[in-house]
């Protein structure tokens, strides 16, 4: 029987931030990233990502697995730093990493053997396409658009950069079921900014996955107070959990919000009341 390692996201970041410590990798490190896995993870490192290998401090890629790609690179490059955010085992026939799972007919079959279970005939008209519909979708979902995190330098870092109603999916992770809101996201540059957009691919990345809404949070600010260094970071989720509303306590409309707050939005009482008002302001 082989054996297949399935790496989840949590994985693969808490990979980056040893690698990243270890490695004393900076927003102004150069990485080239192995295509195609190793570019996709580069993005996530935010530092910069070059085309060239000949422009890179560092070639990155997913996996030494036979280790001719890291011959082949040391070779053409021996100077140049080549890692690896993991190293597969002598025990180990597959890595699969959350951004390249397929489709296949096995897993169909578990959808299949669910719609049994539930009482449903899976071949009634219905539900014949309902498992390959069922995996895609929750493929689809599960496998967020990459993206770099582009930052400039800051010209003015006094004032806080806020970003509001940012609409975000996620499904719970105890019940299988969709919870959705909006998010509120501000920081205080301490040097840098970043690209408009990446606040909002940020939450995206960290939502759509099997989740909880106080992880998210926290997964959300960390992320953006270690890439941003910035002189603090505030995360407001508010959401509404079908888990609650279609079972258990049936309560509509009801919306659970989660904070968290870094730096001087944790310590300074006049910028914690200030987001705030923006926010409170904002919903009013």
């Amino acid at each position: 029987m082989k054996n297949f390692v399935n790496l989840t996201w949590e994985d693969i970041f808490s990979r980056i931030k040893y690698i990243k410590k270890k490695n004393k990798i900076t927003p102004k490190t150069k990485i080239f990233g192995v295509p195609k896995n190793g570019m996709i993870i580069s993005g996530f490192f935010g530092s910069i990502n070059v085309t060239d290998p000949k422009e890179a401090d560092i070639i990155l890629d997913d996996i030494i697995d036979s280790g001719a790609t890291k011959r082949k690179y040391k070779a053409l490059y021996p100077r140049k730093k080549f890692i690896t955010l993991f190293e597969k085992d002598k025990k180990v026939d597959w890595v699969n990493f959350p951004f390249e799972k397929n489709i296949n007919e096995d897993q169909s079959d578990t959808v299949v053997r669910l719609l049994q279970i539930i009482g449903e005939d899976p071949n009634r008209e219905g539900l014949l396409e309902t498992p390959r519909r069922y995996l895609s979708a929750f493929e689809e979902f599960l496998n967020p658009p990459t993206f770099n995190m582009t930052t400039f330098a800051a010209e003015k870092t006094d004032e806080m950069i806020v970003q509001l109603d940012i609409p975000f999916y996620s499904f719970c992770e105890h019940h299988l079921l969709p919870f959705f809101g909006k998010g509120y996201i501000a920081y205080i540059p301490r040097k840098k900014i970043v690209g408009l957009s990446k606040l909002a691919r940020t939450l995206e990345t960290f939502s759509r996955r099997l989740q909880n809404q106080e992880r998210i949070t926290n997964q959300v600010a960390d992320y953006l107070q270690e890439n941003l260094e910035a002189k603090g970071v505030a995360v407001v989720l508010k959401a509404r959990h079908l888990c609650m509303e279609m079972r258990g306590v049936k309560t509509s409309d009801t919306n659970t919000v989660t904070s968290k707050l870094l730096g001087y939005f944790k310590k300074d009482e006049r910028t914690r009341a200030e987001f705030l008002n923006l926010i409170g302001n904002h919903r009013n």
